[in-house]
């Protein structure tokens, strides 16, 4: 049954899970892009906290001593949130860094366009992958995942009761600095070996005939194999994408150890 009654203490543990909440969201993929209204992001807040705060309901009161020790329980919440969100973000920042490879390698570096969302300059490649993980999310019910696993972490970390471990946080930012480079390369793998056959190739061929402009005619063979690869090799996104959602859940699940 939904309770309408509000005490101090209520709209106090209230404000503690909007905060976590909020900062969750306006830090989460999808919600933090800039084109996403402010209005969508606070409403989604608003919405998710009452629901959080309704299957949370009864609680315990929030024990603090002065008012200060109230602000630095909600600039942990904030912090729990921030990083959730932020961790399950740069999760699908992956992608973008395996298509920075890929174009680097195919000679498509400095054809960067401008993305809306980020406000700043992005590979083709990255774009391209980058839109299609974040549509395989949504169609796959990923985003429902993200917020179970949000709601399911207040069961770790009741409110009020965050405690940073930074042993814990910093073993979870290395795990996932390592995961980073590892599962980028796995993506941009089979281009990335393809160009370097081409490299090699092409390299034999100036010392077998040095009177040919290697440099011109190498930048559209790489171009052409690459192109021809990334094709070939569209059909194995779903693949790559089942990558980043592994790591996005083990990356949850460490970032909430690391909060308790």
């Amino acid at each position: 049954m939904i309770n309408y009654v509000f005490s101090t203490g209520d709209f106090e543990y209230f404000l503690m899970i909007l905060i976590r909440t909020a900062s969750f969201v306006f830090a989460a993929p999808f919600f933090s892009m800039a084109n996403t209204p402010n209005r969508v992001k606070i409403g989604v807040s608003v919405v998710l906290s009452y629901l959080i705060y309704q299957v949370l309901y009864p609680h315990d009161n929030i024990v603090y001593n002065t008012i200060l020790g109230y602000s630095a329980l909600i600039l942990k919440e904030a912090g729990a949130g921030l990083c959730l969100g932020a961790m399950t973000n740069f999760c699908s920042s992956i992608v973008i860094f395996a298509g920075r490879i890929v174009d680097m390698d195919m000679g498509l570096a400095m054809a960067n366009i401008f993305d809306p969302t980020t406000r700043d300059q992005v590979s083709l490649t990255g774009q391209l992958f980058n839109y299609g993980v974040l549509m395989m999310l949504i169609v796959s019910g990923m985003h429902r995942y993200l917020i179970k696993a949000f709601i399911e972490a207040y069961e770790v970390v009741p409110v009020g009761s965050v405690v940073m471990n930074g042993d814990r946080l910093l073993n979870a930012i290395l795990t996932f600095l390592i995961d980073y480079i590892v599962i980028g390369f796995r993506i941009c793998l089979p281009i990335f070996a393809a160009i370097l056959i081409v490299n090699a190739v092409l390299g034999i061929l100036a010392k077998i005939a040095p009177q040919m402009n290697m440099f011109s005619v190498g930048i559209q063979i790489k171009l052409f194999v690459g192109l021809t690869i990334l094709l070939l090799t569209t059909a194995m996104l779903p693949s790559a994408a089942s990558f980043i959602f592994e790591e996005l859940k083990k990356m949850m699940v460490l970032v909430v150890e690391s909060l308790h």
